[in-house]
């Protein structure tokens, strides 16, 4: 039977790549958590700007409904305005009317 032995060199090299692997796994540990610590911090940032696009969205209806509102009072007046003015042009016709009797 063959002996299987490992000569020191290789034994030190192998304990030099081991050593390797756990110090890469480590760094990769790190870097995952940092990662999931930078993705949670994402998604709250993104959970927070998403409610205020959401709040500005309903202000920007409620906007959109008050510019209507205001465009029909807009449109009210305008007529009351035309209104007025077709009463006081009769009231003048009268009122001619009225000097040429007296």
């Amino acid at each position: 039977m063959g002996s299987a032995s490992i000569s020191v060199d290789e034994f030190q090299a192998l304990e030099q790549k081991v050593l390797q692997t756990v110090e890469l796994i480590k760094r990769e540990r790190e870097a995952r958590a940092a990662a999931e610590a930078e993705t949670a911090a994402v998604k709250t940032e993104l959970a927070a700007r998403k409610e205020e696009l959401e709040s500005r969205g309903q202000e920007i209806v409620a906007l959109r409904q008050e510019l209507a509102a205001s465009g029909d009072a807009n449109a009210e007046v305008k007529t009351l305005q035309r209104e007025r003015e077709a009463v006081r042009l009769r009231v003048e016709k009268m009122l001619a009317s009225i000097d040429e009797i007296v």
